[in-house]
Parts: structure tokens; C-alpha cells; sequence
């Protein structure tokens, strides 16, 4: 059996814990992906794994993008705007890092995504060889950016950000959704 999940409640009132709510589902999601793969190999392809696919397809089309974008446009750019001097040269690299970062996400999850659409529409009883090794360069990039994420660029983005600041973040982030409360219960999306 492949079970999905469910979303932790936050809300975009909580921008950063939105964020770091978003990791939680990214971790939930690479895990099935890599329960998916376990399941091809063992059982086949089945209705629980064509229901794996397309779970795994729905959250990276969809709320992947939108928390790439937060980050592009609400964390990175104060924490480029620090002087490029020795004392923030470790933040500018890793945020640099980061973007490199999301355009390989991006370029390894559309080979991964023609995988999952044939594997979610019963067309396809198995990863590849080269897929599987897509999948874990997609697992493994999301783990160590998550990471740093966490441990240097968002409590360096909290310091930088005013409270007034983070409001404003959490309503855009909200309005870019269709979401139109930004209370617990929006964070499903």
C-alpha cells in the first residue's frame, strides 16, 4: 500500500512556517516517490502505485513551483541585497547555490515527470535504469537544499524581514494561490 498525506495547518499569516510546512510535504512527497520505485520493483504497477504517480505528479506540478517562486521572490532577493563583503559572502553563495539549485530541480523533475505520467496512466510497470538514477539525484538535491534552507537562509531572511514585511509576503504568497484567507486552514494549497 502507498498512502498519501496530509498537510500540517499553517497558515500564510506564518510565511516562514508556510515555508518550512512546504519542506515537510517535499520530504513526505520524495518518500513516497522512493516508496513508488520500491513498489514497482517488488508488486508491479497497480492501482496504489498509479495513485502513488499521480499524487507524486500533483504536488511537484503544482506546490513546488509556488514555493520556489516564494523563495525567488520573497527570501532571496533581501538576503542578496547584504553588502558583498567577507561577513556575508557565505549567505550570497548559498543563495546562489540555491537557485542553481531550483533550475535543476526543475530540469530533473521534467524527466522524472514523463516517468510518473506513463507510470499514473498504467503505461509504464517500472522505473528505468536512468530514471531510477534521476530519482535519486532529485531525492538527494532536495534533502541537502532543504537543509540549508532551514539552517542558514531563512533565519537569515527572518532577521532581514520586519513583521510588517513577512504580512506583506504571506499575502502575496496567499493571492498567487487563489487562497483568499491566510489562516491555518489555507495551507493546503
Amino acid at each position: 500500500m502507498l498512502p498519501g498525506f496530509q498537510s500540517p495547518a499553517v497558515g500564510f499569516d506564518q510565511p516562514f512556517e508556510m515555508l518550512e510546512a512546504c519542506h515537510e510535504r517535499v520530504q513526505r512527497s520524495v518518500a513516497l516517490l522512493q516508496r513508488l520505485a520500491e513498489h514497482l520493483h517488488r508488486v508491479g504497477n497497480d492501482a496504489p502505485a498509479r495513485q502513488a504517480a499521480a499524487d507524486v505528479l500533483r504536488y511537484f506540478d503544482v506546490a513546488a513551483p509556488h514555493h520556489h517562486e516564494d523563495e525567488e521572490r520573497h527570501v532571496f532577493p533581501p538576503l542578496l541585497a547584504l553588502p558583498r563583503d567577507a561577513a556575508h559572502a557565505a549567505v550570497h553563495a548559498a543563495v546562489r547555490r540555491l537557485q542553481q539549485d531550483h533550475r535543476l530541480m526543475h530540469h530533473l523533475w521534467q524527466g522524472l515527470r514523463e516517468a510518473l505520467q506513463r507510470i499514473a496512466q498504467g503505461q509504464e510497470a517500472d522505473f528505468s535504469h536512468q530514471e531510477l538514477e534521476l530519482l535519486q539525484r532529485f531525492i538527494g538535491l532536495y534533502d541537502s537544499h532543504i537543509a540549508l534552507e532551514e539552517t542558514v537562509i531563512y533565519p537569515a531572511a527572518r532577521g532581514r524581514l520586519s513583521a510588517r514585511d513577512q504580512a506583506a509576503m504571506g499575502l502575496e504568497m496567499a493571492s498567487r494561490r487563489g487562497v483568499v484567507s491566510t489562516g491555518p486552514t489555507a495551507a493546503t494549497r
